[in-house]
């Protein structure tokens, strides 16, 4: 497919400016670089950053994956590609901060290709915050952000991707979101190759001006055993999101993936409790409350407050 190296060099690109960030970020401990094989076709880099100082967990990943038959995970919403040959590559990473004040985030930058005479082609990705204590403000910078990144690219995209995060991170079981959302987007590929391409890059490059200003704002923010317990149960939501829902998660494993690398993104502790419920008027109330639910952060689309 023409264009492939192209992803796939900025993809790697990108991979290695965020590693990088956030070691400088961190300051205290560095990745640990894993490069693997996927027998049955490709490989990739897993980056894992283990009990930093800001962050707990922090696992930024690259493959490039190909193969005979595109998993079910794949063709579901694309019957007509059952059967297929394919290749992926992608960027995906999940950060889990050691202060409750900082927000777990996720990301993932992604190029699809199935079909050997005249291949399919598409783009997808986005990004997406999950605070535990949040801040309205930065909320409303990790939006701006986002809104930012898709400017340019065509008239209501933010609106239109933000509500794609919003309900694709919705817990159905739980009658939630995961968090705040962000952007979220799949089967980018009407605008032309270049185009699409250029937007997956504003995507990519908006990822760390709307993550690194709130952790450098919030790393050292105080908080007791109330707080990091809160933390603990809260990431069992993103535990079962990722096992029950996540598209990346289920394909990865159907097409033969390497485990450590997809699991990679679980958090390194977690917590359940039953029928846990949060004191009213607390804290942990007002995230129930105000932000597991989609919410329009920005206002109308000129408002930049």
């Amino acid at each position: 497919m023409k264009g492939l190296d192209q992803v796939k060099n900025y993809l790697q690109s990108l991979q290695s400016r965020i590693v990088s960030e956030l070691e400088d970020l961190d300051g205290r401990e560095s990745f640990r670089r894993d490069a693997w094989q996927r027998p049955a076709g490709g490989g990739g880099l897993s980056c894992v950053l283990s009990d930093g100082a800001v962050f707990e967990k922090a696992g930024v990943g690259f493959s490039h994956v190909f193969g005979d038959q595109l998993p079910p995970s794949a063709t579901r919403g694309r019957p007509d590609l059952a059967g297929s040959g394919f290749q992926a590559v992608g960027v995906s990473l999940v950060i889990h901060p050691r202060n409750p004040y900082v927000p777990t985030t996720h990301a993932n930058f992604r190029f699809f290709t199935a079909g050997d005479d005249d291949p399919v082609w598409w783009f997808g990705g986005g990004f997406d915050l999950t605070p535990y204590y949040p801040f309205e403000e930065d909320v409303i910078h990790w939006h701006q952000v986002a809104r930012s990144a898709c400017d340019g690219f065509g008239d209501g995209l933010y609106e239109r991707y933000k509500a794609w995060c919003d309900d694709y991170f919705y817990l159905k079981h739980r009658g939630e979101t995961r968090g705040v959302g962000g952007l979220f987007f799949d089967d980018v590929n009407e605008a032309g190759f270049e185009r699409s391409f250029e937007f997956l890059q504003s995507a990519g490059d908006s990822f760390l001006p709307a993550y690194r200003p709130i952790v450098k704002k919030r790393k050292d923010h105080p908080f007791g055993e109330r707080q990091r317990q809160f933390q603990l149960y809260r990431r069992g939501r993103y535990v079962e999101f990722n096992l029950i829902y996540d598209r990346g998660t289920i394909f990865g494993l159907q097409s033969g993936g390497r485990t450590e690398s997809i699991l990679m993104s679980l958090p390194p502790l977690v917590a359940w409790k039953y029928d846990w419920q949060p004191e009213p008027g607390s804290p942990e109330d007002l995230l129930y409350r105000e932000y597991l639910r989609p919410r329009d952060w920005l206002g109308t689309p000129n408002d930049q407050s």
